[in-house]
């Protein structure tokens, strides 16, 4: 039996990740108390449904406490437990929820919208350690259905390396666990038959190839993380992302992002994202 486990922010787009997950089969539940995951999931597995989806959040912020040992008492049940948790920046949030006019779920007679976003973060800042997060700032909701897809074609048991391509100028992603800033190389964006294309097309890649500080770039990249990998292993993770910047994210961070994951994929569990292309 799998169980996955949406948290996050309101607005950052637990609803849309939720349809998903329904329209992959998934039996979903909405808002379900904390306190009853444990006796609502081993009631769906005496029914025989192998693949639950529920969401979980500040709305229940009074059991939210009991989480993790329900998490892992279903672990020790046999059950395949999955936790994703999807945020945004707050500008990002207050924007949505102004274009949408709607009311933040904490809200009342005495909080702004800003006062709720960050009640809200502090509520479920335990919570996001236990899991996968993505930062749905700068995605559309086709990216984010993508997104949603990948996780859930992961092998749970491996660590998950994420090589996420992103711009500078956008802000750095909330879900990185590392970032390289790789501003200090050759920027194609100046020459100008190259700007409109990205690190993903063959005269970008041809450029940037023959430049030796991208090679050093790469190789220090590599050699770093293969050096520090097995730490983090060693520490349980699920999920190590590690985020490539350039100033625009679609030449440099792109081209590098795509050369790390190629060489890691080898032996590991490997994604590769570029935000600034996914809108």
């Amino acid at each position: 039996m799998q169980l996955i486990v949406i948290s996050g922010l309101a607005g950052s787009g637990k609803s849309i990740a939720l349809n998903v997950l329904e329209d992959s089969g998934y039996y979903c539940v909405d808002n379900l108390p904390a306190n009853l995951l444990l006796e609502a999931t081993l009631n769906f597995k005496k029914s025989a449904h192998p693949r639950i989806a529920v969401s979980i959040d500040a709305r229940s912020r009074k059991t939210l406490h009991l989480l993790p040992k329900q998490l892992a008492d279903l672990k020790q049940q046999e059950i395949d437990v999955r936790l994703l948790f999807l945020e945004a920046k707050t500008d990002t949030l207050v924007k949505r929820f102004s274009e949408t006019r709607r009311r933040h779920p904490l809200s009342d007679d005495h909080l702004t919208l800003l006062e709720c976003i960050h009640l809200e973060r502090e509520i479920l800042e335990e919570i996001k350690g236990l899991t996968h997060c993505i930062d749905t700032s700068d995605l559309s909701a086709g990216s984010l259905r993508t997104w949603v897809k990948d996780f859930m074609k992961l092998d749970q048991s491996r660590l998950t390396l994420l090589f996420q391509s992103f711009g500078f100028k956008h802000g750095i992603p909330l879900d990185a666990d590392i970032v390289f800033d790789v501003r200090c190389l050759p920027n194609p964006y100046y020459e100008e038959h190259l700007q409109p294309l990205t690190g993903l097309d063959d005269k970008v890649i041809e450029y940037l190839s023959g430049y030796t500080d991208v090679k050093r770039m790469f190789n220090d990249i590599k050699r770093f993380t293969d050096e520090w990998l097995p730490c983090y292993i060693r520490d349980n993770r699920s999920y190590l992302t590690i985020a490539i910047g350039c100033t625009g994210g679609r030449h440099r961070s792109v081209y590098l992002a795509v050369c790390l994951a190629k060489y890691f994929n080898e032996k590991n569990q490997v994604l590769v994202r570029h935000r600034e292309l996914s809108s």
